[in-house]
């Protein structure tokens, strides 16, 4: 590339760099003196930029911190080129990406899906924009030109408007004319999602009822205040819509079920399935409480505790750290959950081993009260996520009648041993009586 031009990438974690520790502004500046650049972290709640892009972002010791984010500094005070949740201080600076530029590598990403024994897959954030990369406009595209060759898909639908401006976002919701459920068993609208409550732990900003390990005075960040998040779900709940809200400090989601809870009093409506992504510290009783009198739902991901375990060591500990990612406790309150994976990693196979055996990626095992069997695991991965969608009718199980999707792995994973499971492959993938990946 030429000088100037920015360079991007993502998918980093420090705990698999030799060093075990992040990337810092110094790093980058040595291998591109004459770039901007920004990786994002695996999670994609945090970055690292270089001299270059600080300066081009204007990013400089003894700014404040930027709403909704953190940057990081040294023991000098000026900016290490960490900055988390905020993204876009670096991101917005970057030429942007064209629709018609990324539509191969979407075909390309959704399809290796398949390889992983998906056969649906849940999509966040989609735009209302047709415009824009990720519209979902862009989705219906794929799925009319491509739809027979890849995994079923939900698209999650981003509230498309600021905190705040609760009105805007129905209008816009209106004018885009769809809402969860519309589609066909190929492609449907799923649920207002990830509108986020906080940050998350690869931040790490996740909202906290208590101070993080070691840093005194320090809770996450959260992303609303009670009313505009409260205004933002009574808008769309009136207009029709599930929400799927992110939620990962105990804090967050005491907040959005009290937010949940009060717009549910004001405006009831059965079979709302209005859920929460990720739940990863357990919350008050009282909060787990209303949880099952509305029915509010959990979209867990069992697999961040293996692969975060080295970020939740330093931000939690005790019970809140053992109990992360709880699956047994809310399941025995009666509160619905369904797993998936969100993107760290996406393999099923992943998410079943920590599921069952509370095993981080060091062999550590965190609060093994809160393990739940295999078979639980796999309900929970195919019945559970199905029902989460509103497509329990037709998929989700194996029944006559019913969507002919399914998997064939080389082991019955209800007798191997749990340790098997991370160097699984799977065989073979079927989707609408369709063999869509063959291993063999």
């Amino acid at each position: 590339m030429g000088p100037g031009e920015w360079i991007t990438g993502s998918g980093w974690d420090e705990y698999h760099f030799r060093e075990e520790r992040k990337s810092l502004r110094g790093d980058l500046d040595s291998a591109a003196p004459n770039n901007p650049v920004v990786l994002t972290r695996a999670g994609g709640h945090s970055s690292v930029g270089n001299s270059k892009a600080l300066q081009l972002a204007e990013i400089h010791k003894g700014m404040p911190d930027p709403d909704r984010g953190l940057i990081e500094r040294d023991a000098q005070g000026e900016p290490n080129g960490i900055i988390r949740e905020r993204n876009d201080l670096y991101t917005r600076l970057v030429p942007r990406d064209k629709p018609a530029d990324v539509r191969d590598s979407l075909f390309e990403n959704v399809r290796d899906q398949l390889k992983l024994g998906i056969t649906s897959v849940i999509e966040a954030g989609a735009s209302v924009d047709p415009n824009v990369v990720g519209s979902y406009a862009e989705w219906e595209l794929l799925y009319q030109k491509h739809g027979g060759d890849l995994p079923r898909a939900s698209i999650q639908i981003g509230y498309p408007s600021a905190a705040g401006h609760a009105q805007e976002g129905a209008a816009l919701l209106k004018e885009f004319g769809k809402k969860t459920g519309d589609g066909n068993d190929r492609l449907r609208v799923g649920s207002i999602g990830e509108m986020a409550a906080d940050g998350g732990f690869t931040g790490p900003t996740a909202w906290s009822l208590v101070d993080y390990k070691g840093q005194p005075g320090f809770r996450g960040r959260a992303f609303f205040t009670p009313e505009e998040i409260r205004a933002n779900i009574e808008a769309g709940h009136q207009l029709g819509w599930q929400f799927g809200i992110h939620a990962i400090g105990d804090a967050a989601i005491a907040m959005t079920v009290d937010a949940l809870d009060q717009v549910l009093t004001k405006f009831p409506r059965n079979d709302h399935r209005h859920y929460l992504c990720h739940f990863t510290v357990l919350p008050p009783e009282r909060t787990m409480n209303l949880m099952v009198k509305d029915k509010i739902l959990i979209a867990q991901q069992p697999n961040f505790t293996y692969n975060l375990e080295g970020r939740y060591a330093e931000a939690l500990e005790g019970k809140r750290l053992t109990s992360n990612n709880a699956l047994a406790t809310p399941i025995k309150r009666g509160i619905f959950m369904a797993f998936g994976s969100d993107n760290l990693p996406i393999g099923p196979l992943v998410g079943l081993y920590a599921a069952v055996t509370r095993k981080g990626e060091s062999g550590k095992v965190w609060g093994p009260e809160e393990a739940v069997s295999m078979k639980d695991a796999i309900r929970m991965y195919t019945r559970n996520g199905a029902f989460l969608t509103r497509e329990e009718k037709i998929k989700g199980t194996l029944e006559t009648g019913k969507l002919a999707d399914m998997v064939v792995l080389p082991q019955d994973i209800l007798t191997v041993s749990p340790d098997k499971l991370l160097d699984m492959k799977v065989d073979m993938t079927i989707v609408g009586g369709r063999i869509l990946h063959n291993r063999g």
